[in-house]
């Protein structure tokens, strides 16, 4: 007589929601990452092999390839530029101007944005992207 049973319970996992959990995973860190960059002015910057970071106060002037500027991600006409970065070196006298000008530029608009800083007597620092 056989009294052992034929059908042995067995243990299973159902993984079907696992998928789902780790692609909304993906999705949301893949956009706070894109929300994290502080910098959404699109520039392709020069590159250097020695690079060097300051924390000090700093103000963003940024030049992209149409010739648009911005200072502190806040678009300014060439014209208005002394007097924005005068106003803004004025609130901190230990600020630096951090210069990130894409590298397609040519260096005379380079030249013409160090002659103002030159004016304003104020710290520039060009801002290169490491090899």
């Amino acid at each position: 007589m056989n009294l052992r049973q034929k059908n042995k319970a067995g243990a299973e996992i159902f993984t079907s929601a696992m998928n789902d959990i780790m692609f909304f995973l993906m999705l949301f860190f893949i956009i706070v990452s894109t929300l994290l960059n502080p910098n959404v002015i699109k520039l392709s910057l020069p590159s250097a092999k020695n690079t060097q970071s300051l924390h000090k106060k700093e103000i963003l002037l940024s030049v992209n390839k149409d010739l648009q500027y911005f200072v502190n991600n806040q678009q300014v006409p060439f014209e208005q530029l002394q007097s924005v970065l005068s106003v803004e070196a004025n609130k901190d006298k230990e600020a630096f101007v951090v210069l990130r000008c894409d590298k397609t530029l040519a260096i005379q608009q380079l030249v013409n944005v160090l002659e103002i800083g030159n004016k304003l007597n104020v710290k520039m620092i060009l801002a290169t992207q490491k090899q």
